[in-house]
């Protein structure tokens, strides 16, 4: 099977300084250890990367700089929205030299009914120049986009050829699995859910840990997608406790602490986000250690 985004892809983190400005130092460190840890590909501008207090020219320096630095790897690069027409506006207008793919969340807060989804992704589909990935995470959008809903896609659009599930329902991911036809397959959206993901035909992750460990969350993901269960277990087992903590206090503050503590980034997020609390801070810190 051959898939632009097959592997272990990362959710980018945008690092702050204390001054609450992009450090492009430290985010060129992160992508440089992304590059060497083996991952597949990288995700800008997505959830993690704090994108809703980005401006419009902070995304374009963004991209801008992944690109440069992504040594090769395919650069994804998220454009979600709640006007379809807004969107649609943004892909005409946007550079897409050297973008591999977008990732497009579901509409949120003015909760679109199946059908609604159906045309607004529909809609997108037509004016891409590259493929997309649809992404559905019912807990921050209010909608789930039902299986049914992401098959009919997937038949209407050779365009739109994933789904980053993060709705944490493995019998509507399994049906997904099931019916969409063979150019479309599923990306866990979950780290803690990546490996079962696999085991019911999926074809990896974007993760958030990885920001943090590269290297243990691309070998886990080939471990499992060669079929060694066994060994991707172990890994599965070893990062167990901290793919729970780090959404404890919500993402990206946890993920941000943990990079904090291996001198990666700053402890620093933007309102109406914040960093987490002493206590979380410590069982992170806690239960990385015990991996060194």
């Amino acid at each position: 099977m051959n898939h632009p985004f097959k592997g272990a892809g990362v959710a980018l983190v945008t690092p702050f300084t204390e001054e609450n400005k992009i450090d492009f130092d430290a985010l060129g460190k992160i992508i440089e250890n992304q590059v060497k840890g083996g991952m597949d590909y990288l995700v800008a501008l997505g959830t993690t990367a704090e994108t809703a207090t980005l401006t419009a020219e902070e995304k374009k320096e963004v991209v801008k700089f992944v690109k440069k630095n992504s040594a090769g790897l395919p650069v994804v690069v998220g454009m979600g929205g709640n006007d379809t027409r807004k969107i649609i506006k943004q892909i005409e207008k946007f550079d897409f030299d050297g973008v591999a793919g977008l990732l497009i969340v579901t509409p949120y807060y003015n909760k679109p009914s199946q059908e609604g989804m159906y045309r607004h992704y529909s809609e997108i589909a037509k004016t891409s120049p590259v493929p997309i990935i649809l992404y559905n995470v019912p807990s921050r959008t209010g909608v789930n986009l039902e299986y049914e809903t992401v098959v009919r896609l997937a038949e209407t659009s050779d365009k739109i050829i994933a789904v980053k599930e993060a709705s944490g329902v493995l019998s509507q991911i399994t049906r997904i699995n099931k019916y969409t036809p063979d150019h479309f397959w599923v990306i866990s959206g979950d780290d803690v859910l990546a490996l079962p993901i696999i085991s019911i035909g999926g074809i990896g992750v974007i993760s958030v840990i990885a920001n943090a460990f590269p290297g243990k969350v691309s070998e886990l993901i080939h471990l499992a997608l060669d079929g060694k269960y066994n060994e991707a277990r172990e890994l599965h087992f070893e990062l167990i406790d901290l793919f729970k903590l780090i959404f404890k206090e919500g993402n990206p503050g946890g993920i941000k602490a943990l990079m904090h503590m291996q001198g990666t980034i700053q402890n620093e997020l933007r309102t109406p986000l914040y960093r987490i609390s002493e206590e979380t801070y410590n069982e992170i810190k806690e239960a990385y250690l015990k991996l060194k």
